[in-house]
């Protein structure tokens, strides 16, 4: 019987939050407001998109996942959520919602949400070093760093606030948005198959497949920016075209952005092709990235 991609996430994500409870249990002697802040928006739900990606690429390139594969899983949704605490912050993007609650530092203050994400950061690499084997967790953390880094995420958060009032051509976006959005995403799956040995061959696959995903969640999320409520979302929407930013649906409008993402999805779903029946959770994944209201 297959599962639906919300089971999926659901699953996973229990695992992942358990996982996670158990890293900030460790985090005994920290001072305990910014235990509370980091705990405010870590353990505050979404998605799991990134983790479970990580988990399902494990179990397509070796058929189970395995404690390296949770600790890469528990590492990437720290370093995803700090990266959302600091996009929220005045000095970035300024939001006052995020998951269906006031954004962290609404709550917890400006200088204690840049202070929960600093030690996100340093906490993601913490725990590769730590429960991942030693046989991997070197790589691991370089993927990590690599994806999230000024070439990575982080580059790519740059690349949007200079782009910000300009045009930029379909090519300058993709480059933008494979950095920002898609490095994370592809290193989601990278991560799986290096935390089980993967081979070459399915290390490649799933580079290219995590490549196009990436692209694919970024059309959709600016076309859900323009579509869906702030209900739906858990957070502000209709803010990027009032800040000048460049989107999707902007260069390309929404009919033609749609199909952009489901092209980006059917070069995934290729690019997986060799795999089989376990590489049908990232397959169910795709689909609802493409798919999905909110």
């Amino acid at each position: 019987m297959s599962r639906s991609a919300l089971d999926i996430l659901r699953q996973s994500g229990a695992g992942v939050e358990a996982y996670l409870r158990e890293v900030t249990v460790r985090q005994s002697s920290a001072p305990p407001r910014l235990r509370e802040a980091i705990e405010y928006s870590l353990l505050a739900g979404g998605k799991r998109v990134r983790p479970t990606l990580v988990l399902e690429s494990a179990i397509a390139c070796a058929g189970k996942s395995n404690r390296s594969s949770l600790a890469a899983a528990g590492a990437i949704e720290l370093i995803h959520t700090f990266s959302l605490v600091h996009d929220d912050l005045p000095g970035m993007d300024n939001d006052d919602l995020r998951r269906g609650r006031p954004t962290n530092h609404k709550v917890f203050g400006e200088a204690m949400a840049v202070l929960a994400g600093d030690a996100m950061t340093t906490l993601a690499f913490e725990i590769l070093a730590a429960d991942a084997d030693t046989a991997v967790a070197a790589k691991l953390v370089a993927e990590l760093a690599h994806a999230s880094g000024p070439q990575g995420m982080i580059g790519g958060q740059v690349l949007d606030m200079e782009g910000e009032q300009k045009s930029l051509s379909y090519e300058e976006l993709k480059r933008l948005h494979g950095m920002k959005t898609g490095a994370l995403l592809t290193c989601a799956c990278r991560m799986g198959a290096v935390s089980v040995s993967a081979s070459d061959m399915q290390l490649s696959a799933l580079t290219s497949f995590g490549r196009y995903l990436g692209l694919a969640f970024q059309i959709m999320d600016d076309v859900l920016d323009v579509t869906a409520s702030p209900e739906q979302m858990g957070k502000a929407t209709g803010k990027d075209a009032g800040k000048g930013k460049n989107t999707y649906p902007a260069l390309l409008g929404l009919e033609q952005s749609r199909a952009e993402a489901e092209r980006q999805l059917r070069l995934g779903l290729e690019a997986i092709s060799s795999f089989g029946k376990e590489a049908e959770g990232l397959r169910t994944l795709a689909r609802f990235v493409v798919e999905r209201q909110h």
